[in-house]
C-alpha cells in the first residue's frame, strides 16, 4: 500500500479525527472509503449496490415469469 500526503485545513483535520474516533475508525480509512465510493460511483455502480457490498449482504438472482407476477 502506498502513502500519500494531503493538505487540508487544520480545523477540518481536527473535526475529521474527532468524527473518526467517535465512529471507531481512522481518518485514513475514511479517506479510503470516500475515494473507493467516488470511483465506483463514477464507474456505474449504484449507491444500493455499493451499500450491499459494503455491508456484506449476499443476494441471489431470481427471475420471475409472467404467471408468477400476475398470480395466474
Amino acid at each position: 500500500m502506498k502513502n500519500i500526503t494531503l493538505s487540508i485545513p487544520d480545523e477540518l483535520l481536527q473535526k475529521s479525527r474527532e468524527y473518526a474516533k467517535k465512529n471507531g475508525t481512522t481518518v485514513n480509512n475514511m479517506v479510503r472509503i470516500l475515494l473507493k465510493n467516488t470511483i465506483e460511483a463514477k464507474s456505474g455502480f449504484s449507491e444500493i449496490e455499493n451499500s450491499i457490498s459494503t455491508l456484506g449482504i449476499k443476494t441471489r438472482v431470481y427471475s420471475f415469469n409472467r404467471d408468477e407476477l400476475y398470480e395466474r
